[in-house]
């Protein structure tokens, strides 16, 4: 593919809770060729809010990635969910987005809507307004006739779509500046100036933009879940990680080649491999204490190299932030957090991996779950890809 599909989100909780009501998902189907990702807003705050949310955001990432029309599992989710009794409104209101690869520059899109504000799409730096086809729903109970909004779409390279809750359009709500709240033209206005100001803003650096000034507009004390996501159709970020010593020194030179002719960021992951690209090059190594913390190596510079880190204890604490799903505002402040913040930041990541035994780790007082380098390297993969819909190659050499 000539394009990446970068999705992510940005979330704060109502005041004075600890868990929303605002549910956010992403996957990928099992074919690697379709993204799904649905945003739910559960009925009032807390617990019973979050159950409700992710109750409507399973059931909808399950639905779509299935072969069953996109509207027809609407209809099926909120047939499922059930009508409050006393404010006669559904329980959850969703917004499902489902992308595919259509050709090597368009990605084909489907967009279902139920009663959240409604995504916005931008294109050469303006608002596009594709065509919505309303679908009427009739649900017992319910006050009023609900509407379901479907979407056809070609995205192509540029190409944004933001959605939110009602927690954005609402925010600042009763205040003197914004009596109504801050209401979808000006969201609309605030984004544009957002992306007119960085055109290459992350899907993550906007999302977290529109939550963070959505937040100050309710003084800092969020009166309801606060949720914005963003998708970004874009140039693929590339990084090669380089860890381990080839099986003999005949491929050194092969390594050092592979590093230094790869067209994105660089990281070379043990002092061993770093020396070879150090010599063969004629590169200089310099330790860099500002990031000791005393439980992990520092780092080392060396130019045209992005990141040189201590290997196999860095690799293993990479693994397992990634395991637990680490987010960028949540990255330490050491070598693993720089390590991390270029993994998290990059689409497609190339692993090359040394294969020669490296007499140091056999020895018996290394903690078992260090592991052998190809073991976590393994890891690491399958948590970019399945946590983080990254795309990964790996090579030993």
């Amino acid at each position: 593919m000539s394009y990446f599909i970068e999705v992510d989100y940005s979330q704060y909780f109502k005041d004075g809770q600890s868990i929303g009501g605002d549910v956010f998902l992403l996957s990928r189907g099992e074919e690697r060729d379709r993204i799904i990702c649905t945003l739910s807003d559960g009925l009032g705050s807390g617990v019973k809010a979050n159950v409700l949310a992710n109750l409507t955001a399973h059931m909808a990432q399950k639905y779509a990635a299935s072969s069953i029309d996109m509207v027809k599992s609407a209809e099926i989710i909120m047939n499922t969910l059930p009508v409050c009794r006393e404010r006669k409104i559904s329980y959850s209101t969703f917004t499902i987005l489902r992308m595919e690869n259509l050709k090597e520059d368009k990605v084909r899109t489907s967009i279902v809507e139920y009663d959240n504000p409604g995504f916005l799409l931008l294109r050469g730096g303006a608002y596009v307004h594709p065509e919505k086809q309303r679908q009427e729903l009739k649900r017992p109970g319910a006050f009023k006739d609900e509407n379901l909004f479907h979407t056809e779409l070609e995205l192509e390279a540029g190409d944004r779509i933001v959605f939110f809750t009602d927690g954005i359009t609402q925010a600042g709500l009763g205040t003197k500046p914004l009596p109504l709240g801050w209401r979808e033209g000006n969201v609309k206005e605030y984004i544009l100036d957002l992306v007119e100001n960085r055109p290459d803003i992350s899907a993550y650096e906007l999302a977290s933009a529109v939550t963070a000034k959505a937040r100050a507009l309710d003084i800092y004390k969020a009166k309801d879940d606060i949720t914005c996501a963003s998708v970004y159709i874009r140039k693929p970020r590339r990084l090669i990680v380089s860890t381990g010593p080839p099986i003999d020194e005949s491929r050194d030179e092969r390594l050092v080649a592979a590093i230094r002719d790869f067209d994105g960021r660089k990281v070379i992951a043990g002092g061993t491999t770093a020396q070879i690209y150090s010599r063969i090059e004629g590169k200089k190594l310099q330790v860099s204490l500002s990031d000791f913390d005393g439980d992990l190596p520092p780092c080392a510079a060396m130019a045209g190299i992005d990141l040189v880190s201590e290997g196999m204890l860095t690799l293993n604490r990479i693994a397992e932030h990634l395991e637990t799903r680490i987010s960028l505002h949540e990255l330490p402040h050491n070598s693993a957090g720089r390590f991390l913040k270029l993994l998290l930041e990059s689409d497609r990541v190339r692993f090359l991996v040394g294969t020669k035994i490296n007499d140091a780790h056999q020895d018996p007082s290394i903690p078992f779950e260090i592991g052998i380098r190809r073991s976590i390297i393994g890891r690491i993969i399958k948590a970019l890809e399945e946590n983080y819909l990254k795309e990964t190659e790996l090579e030993f050499i």
